[in-house]
């Protein structure tokens, strides 16, 4: 395949069609992991990066090396995406998971105490 790839020249779009596809894929995970799990969810996206940073470095092929090197910055920019998707839950922009509590939910108590 990679011969097929390298013959046709095809190794830079095939690049480019799959980094849209990782990057388009880390885009829901936020969302979803923000939902579901709150920032907790970061240590998911730390974790993955950091295996595709180790499993780019030890993979010969320029084709998958690359491409886990994609998949590994996108997982490290997922990480700054989970505090903006908060805000983006906390302006009401995207829905509230009714089973989770909130950090802003905790500041509205203890205003409310005083």
């Amino acid at each position: 395949m990679m011969d097929f790839l390298a013959t046709y020249h095809l190794q830079g779009l095939v690049l480019g069609l799959c980094s849209f596809l990782i990057i388009g894929i880390c885009h829901p995970l936020v969302i979803k992991g923000e939902y579901h799990y709150g920032l907790r969810f970061k240590w998911v996206f730390l974790v993955a990066g950091v295996l595709l940073c180790i499993a780019s470095l030890l993979t010969g092929n320029i084709l998958l090396s690359s491409l886990m090197g994609v998949g590994a910055f996108s997982c490290f920019w997922g990480i700054r995406e989970m505090n903006q998707q908060q805000e983006r839950v906390r302006k009401g922009w995207f829905p509230r998971n009714p089973k989770r509590t909130y950090p802003w939910d905790k500041q509205t108590d203890e205003h409310t105490k005083q």
